[in-house]
């Protein structure tokens, strides 16, 4: 269980995540994003727990069709006249071997296709949630497109009437910033709960393209922090100079 991704726990950290956003930068689109989220990662758990368990009514008419083929199997065994075929009359027993014949290809056929459909709804669903998580990392990356950490040593006279409102401090850049890379890192791990259901290689795939997506985002986001970082010490340093 230790090397299990636990669903309850990405909830819970995201909620408090959540809340951290939402004491900080009250009436905030992240708020409202995060809290979005929030509700988003209960039905993903929930879904990614439902992934796991069979279909159990698909697999009971497989089940049927399975029995209906032996039981095929046994009448032609039972009603085959095999003297005629021994003495090389094989155009008395063809009529009924051929119509039992195609009869078992049919229910292999529908057999085969009822094991996979199970594998293709299963996959349809996750694609389908895996598409909404997507979305959430974009949606997340605008929020933190017009935060630029250079605007600080900017001075008020060069921004244009459609620049956007930049009002925060170092510090509360530095957070907001740091609240969206860690909501794409759990965008990241609630995709990761859908791999732990599935063996199927082409979810499997699409999870690991919502995790690049997300760790490419938040590289992006960390360059930034890095950069505030960089103005910090370096007004540290005029400070300590000055002085």
């Amino acid at each position: 269980m230790r090397r299990q991704l636990k669903a309850e726990a990405v909830v819970s950290t995201l909620e408090k995540l959540r809340a951290r956003i939402a004491e900080r930068f009250a009436g905030a689109g992240l708020a409202a994003v995060a809290a979005d989220l929030v509700e988003t990662a209960r039905t993903s758990a929930q879904r990614a727990r439902a992934i796991g368990r069979p279909y159990l009514l698909l697999r009971a008419v497989i089940f049927v069709l399975a029995l209906a083929g032996a039981a095929i199997v046994y009448w032609a065994i039972i009603h085959m006249h095999w003297s005629q075929l021994i003495h090389g009359d094989l155009l008395a027993e063809s009529q009924g071997l051929e119509s039992s014949v195609n009869l078992l290809l049919l229910l292999a056929a529908g057999i085969w296709f009822l094991m996979t459909a199970e594998q293709r709804l299963k996959r349809g669903r996750v694609l389908k949630d895996l598409h909404e998580l997507r979305a959430f990392a974009h949606v997340v990356d605008m929020h933190q497109l017009t935060k630029d950490p250079t605007i600080i040593l900017a001075a008020p006279s060069t921004r244009t009437t459609s620049s956007p409102k930049r009002e925060m401090t170092r510090f509360q850049l530095t957070r907001y910033l740091e609240y969206c890379a860690e909501l794409l890192a759990l965008i990241g791990k609630l995709a990761a709960l859908y791999g732990e259901r599935t063996p199927d290689t082409e979810v499997l795939s699409a999870i690991n393209d919502v995790e690049d997506l997300c760790t490419s985002l938040g590289r992006k986001i960390w360059q930034k922090i890095t950069i505030l970082s960089a103005l910090e010490d370096d007004s540290a340093t005029t400070a300590g100079a000055k002085t």
